[in-house]
């Protein structure tokens, strides 16, 4: 049931314990930012979730890891490049 995205915001209940627990963290930092393995510290502490895991979702949230669009050549469907 945590894997699936919640229907409100499209979010899984693990992206939602890190982006609540990054808010709190950098709320206490004065809004810098929050060191990776600090932020893993602390989402441990409310959710069993591994390193890679985490890194996963980081990169979800962020946009980054994200496959790179196909470049258009401007033919149409079937044509050779």
């Amino acid at each position: 049931m945590d894997l699936i995205p919640d229907v409100r915001d499209g979010l899984t209940r693990e992206e939602r314990v890190v982006l609540w627990v990054l808010k709190q963290t950098q709320d206490e930092l004065g809004g810098r930012n929050v060191p990776t393995a600090m932020l893993y510290g602390r989402v441990v502490e409310y959710i069993d979730i591994r390193v890679d895991d985490l890194q996963r979702i980081l990169q979800r949230l962020t946009g980054r890891g994200l496959p790179k669009a196909r470049r258009r050549s401007g033919k149409g469907p079937g044509e050779p490049l």
